[in-house]
C-alpha cells in the first residue's frame, strides 16, 4: 500500500504498525467492545487495527496525523463505516470531535513519543473517555499501572491511580510490527473511576505536590518537600517523614496536599 505512493515510514510520528491479524483481532477482543460502543482510534496508521475493531460492530472513529496516511486509511476503512479524521491528537478539539456520543472507548496503538503526556491528558481533559485500552512501550506502559513500592512507579502513576484503574493485560512482541521496533510493548488497560480518588484538594494542587516529591525520588520528602509541607502536616497525613515518594499511594498524596494546601503552605 506504501510502495506506489513512495510513502516512507516517519520514525518521528512514531509510525510502527502492527502487521500481524491475530495481533490486532486480539487487541479487539481485549477491548470488550461491541455494537452499542463508541471507539476512537488514535494513530491509526494503514487501518489493520482499524478494520479489527469495525469487525466488533462498535462505531469507530480513527484520528490519523499523516495526511499521506489518512488518504489511504480512509480509502481502506471507509468502506466499512469508519469516520477517518485528519489531525493531531495533542491539539484536537475533543468537546467537538466527541459530541456524537456520551461516552467513548478509546483503544489505540500509540506512537512511543506522544503515549504518556496523551493518556494523561485525556485523563484530566476529555471525562467523555471512560475506558482505554492502549498499545505502548513496555517501560511506559509499566509507569502507567504501576503500584505504590514498585521500580516503575512514579508521578505519571499517581496520575492514573487518580482518575483510573490500570492494568498490564498482554505483552506484544516487537517481531508484529512493521517496522520492527527496539522495544517491546504491552496493553494497559485503564478504566475511570467514577470520581477522582481524592476530593479533599483540587487536583492543581495534588499534582504540584506530587512532581515536587518526585523531582527528588532518592530525597526524603522531608527533604523534597521542605517548605511546602510541615512537620504537622506530615503527622496529620499519617506519611513518615523519612518516606520516600515511591512509598505514597495517591490516597496519602491527597492528605499530605491537602494539609498541606489548608495550611496555606504554597504546593510547589
Amino acid at each position: 500500500m506504501l510502495r506506489p505512493d513512495g510513502i516512507r515510514l516517519s520514525k518521528a510520528l512514531g509510525q510502527n504498525f502492527v502487521v500481524d491479524p491475530n495481533t490486532v483481532r486480539r487487541i479487539a477482543r481485549l477491548a470488550e467492545v461491541g455494537p452499542a460502543d463508541h471507539v476512537l482510534e488514535i494513530g491509526a496508521g494503514l487501518g489493520s487495527l482499524t478494520l479489527a475493531l469495525a469487525e466488533t460492530g462498535a462505531s469507530i472513529t480513527a484520528v490519523e496525523v499523516d495526511k499521506r496516511l489518512a488518504r489511504l486509511l480512509a480509502h481502506v476503512v471507509s468502506p466499512v463505516g469508519v469516520t477517518v479524521v485528519e489531525g493531531d491528537a495533542m491539539t484536537l478539539d475533543w468537546s467537538a470531535l466527541l459530541a456524537g456520543a456520551p461516552t467513548w472507548v478509546l483503544v489505540a496503538n500509540l506512537p512511543y513519543n506522544v503515549a504518556t503526556p496523551l493518556v494523561a491528558d485525556l485523563l484530566d481533559t476529555v471525562p467523555a473517555i471512560t475506558r482505554m485500552l492502549v498499545m505502548v512501550q513496555k517501560e511506559a506502559g509499566e509507569r502507567l499501572a504501576a503500584s505504590r513500592g514498585s521500580d516503575a512507579y512514579g508521578a505519571v502513576s499517581v496520575k492514573v491511580a487518580y482518575w483510573a484503574t490500570a492494568s498490564v493485560v498482554a505483552r506484544v512482541p516487537r517481531s508484529v510490527f512493521l517496522p520492527e521496533p527496539k522495544v517491546d510493548s504491552v496493553l494497559v488497560s485503564i478504566v475511570r473511576h467514577p470520581a477522582p480518588a481524592v476530593t479533599t484538594v483540587p487536583a492543581a494542587e495534588l499534582f504540584a505536590l506530587v512532581r515536587a516529591g518526585f523531582g527528588h525520588r532518592r530525597k526524603m520528602l522531608r527533604r523534597s518537600l521542605a517548605g511546602v509541607v510541615s512537620p504537622e502536616c506530615f503527622e496529620a497525613a499519617g506519611v513518615r517523614p523519612e518516606a520516600r515518594p515511591e512509598e505514597l499511594d495517591v490516597h496519602a498524596w491527597g492528605r499530605l496536599a491537602a494539609c498541606a494546601t489548608s495550611s496555606g503552605l504554597p504546593p510547589s
